[in-house]
């Protein structure tokens, strides 16, 4: 793999793991901002997948859609499918909670169990990487 490929996917890895970061700070305090923590529990899932696909070039459009980014990586890696489940929760929190309308906040159970998601497939992720490419 040559240092651009190995860069760029490490690049994805540290918006992952900065996006986690984001999201434990959002929910501790008084102050919890849970709307915002959600969102960035489907912003780190996406980086890592996104992270994936570039090291198997495997070709993605830009979308939000954690569902059809999981499907990209089916071919190569069949146990990707364990994350169904996890990719269909956190897919509408790129948008459900980020703009104005009939505004909503998840209940702090609700995040909690994005976080758990976000952090075990970013995880699981990283395990099927190179080392040399780890954040």
């Amino acid at each position: 793999m040559d240092e651009a490929k190995r860069n760029e996917i490490r690049q994805w890895l540290i918006k992952s793991q900065r996006d986690l970061g984001a999201t434990r700070r959002l929910m501790e305090g008084k102050e919890q901002y849970l709307d915002i923590a959600v969102y960035h529990c489907q912003q780190a899932a996406e980086k890592a997948i996104k992270a994936y696909l570039t090291y198997q070039d495997i070709i993605f459009e830009k979308t939000h859609n954690l569902v059809a980014l999981l499907a990209l990586c089916l071919p190569s890696e069949p146990t990707f499918s364990r994350w169904e489940e996890e990719a269909e929760m956190l897919t509408p929190y790129a948008t459900e909670f980020r703009y104005p309308g009939n505004v909503m906040i998840p209940e702090r159970n609700e995040a909690e169990q994005a976080l758990a998601a976000a952090e075990g497939l970013v995880n699981f992720i990283i395990q099927l990487l190179p080392c040399d490419v780890s954040p």
